[in-house]
């Protein structure tokens, strides 16, 4: 039974040292540890890529904690699933037990537990992650029932805008010439030339 280490920090400022320290003392050999310094939002990562090509019927996969693995919990439930199911790999959670794949007897029990206990964390993440936008939305409605507003306040056209402005509606001017005079890129004067258009 080989046993192959997975760890993630999101950015590279973050240390991986107790992660890899963890997957030493579970008997985790150096060169079967993968690790990725990038977001968990998705896994498309590239030691994880390598971890999966290199994971092996009977191989127990090694991971912190469940979060390191990933998260989004609808993508770790299908990877959880190719890993127990398709590779026939068990997984091992050093801070949850409850969700190691890994049983003594041989039995499915192990494998049952973990997906029980994995369905019932994906749903709460869920549950909580609706609780987040509702609570979200419901402030924001407050907030500009109150007369709160969002988003970066507009700046007010430059001392002269109008003047090139009608310049360059005669004619008399190139829309860069007038963008240059009263210092605005060419794509912003030209932005609010149209938007004094649909106002007039």
């Amino acid at each position: 039974m080989r046993k192959i280490g997975y760890c993630r920090v999101s950015t590279k400022e973050q240390n991986l040292d107790r992660q890899i320290s963890a997957m030493k003392k579970e008997g985790v050999e150096e060169k079967n540890i993968y690790a990725d310094q990038i977001s968990g939002k998705n896994f498309a990562r590239p030691q994880y890529r390598k971890m999966m090509k290199k994971l092996k019927e009977g191989d127990v996969l090694v991971i912190k904690s469940i979060d390191r693995l990933g998260r989004n919990y609808t993508e770790i439930l299908e990877q959880w699933r190719v890993i127990t199911k398709n590779k026939k790999a068990n997984i091992q959670v050093l801070d949850m037990p409850l969700l190691n794949t890994t049983t003594e007897h041989g039995d499915l029990t192990g494998v049952f537990i973990s997906d029980l206990v994995l369905q019932i964390l994906a749903y709460v993440a869920e549950t909580e992650r609706t609780f987040i936008k509702q609570r979200q939305a419901e402030g924001i409605a407050i907030a500009k029932k109150n007369g709160v507003k969002f988003g970066r306040n507009r700046i007010d056209n430059p001392k002269g805008f109008t003047k090139y402005y009608r310049l360059w509606k005669a004619e008399k001017v190139t829309i860069r010439d007038a963008a240059k005079a009263v210092g605005m890129s060419r794509s912003t004067f030209h932005r609010r030339c149209i938007e004094k258009d649909i106002k007039v």
